[in-house]
């Protein structure tokens, strides 16, 4: 599956989400690329790009005021190609079914959700 692809399935998780969630996430912006960079992986205490599937850059939407500047870097859901497909075949599972899984999981970190809601929402996508 190419970046496209990914995105694609991505937007489509999203589209499945129930409207309360969904009416926050018209501005979240979803990135595919091959590998995290080195900085991304730092900002989660890890050091190889295949430990990486997926992640949550900005500001939780519980941590958001008015005062924000408008206009300013959108956040974005980043998903890495290369450790996704890697494991979608290592663990024999559908791609489309751990792209699900990683985009509600970061979707989660937007929301500020804990593990269990973020379980519980991915059973409703």
């Amino acid at each position: 599956m190419d970046n496209d692809g990914m995105a694609a399935t991505a937007r489509r998780s999203i589209a499945g989400l129930p409207d309360q969630f969904r009416q926050h996430l018209a501005d979240v912006v979803v990135q595919v690329q091959d590998v995290a960079d080195a900085d991304m992986l730092a900002s989660v205490g890890l050091t190889h790009p295949m430990q990486l599937s997926g992640l949550y850059s900005g500001r939780p939407i519980g941590d958001k005021s008015i005062w924000d500047i408008p206009g300013g870097t959108p956040d974005r859901i980043y998903l890495f190609r290369l450790p996704i497909l890697a494991e979608a075949r290592d663990r024999d599972i559908p791609v489309e079914r751990l792209i699900h899984h990683v985009t509600i999981h970061e979707i989660g970190h937007h929301f500020g959700l804990s593990d269990d809601d973020m379980h519980a929402l991915e059973e409703e996508g």
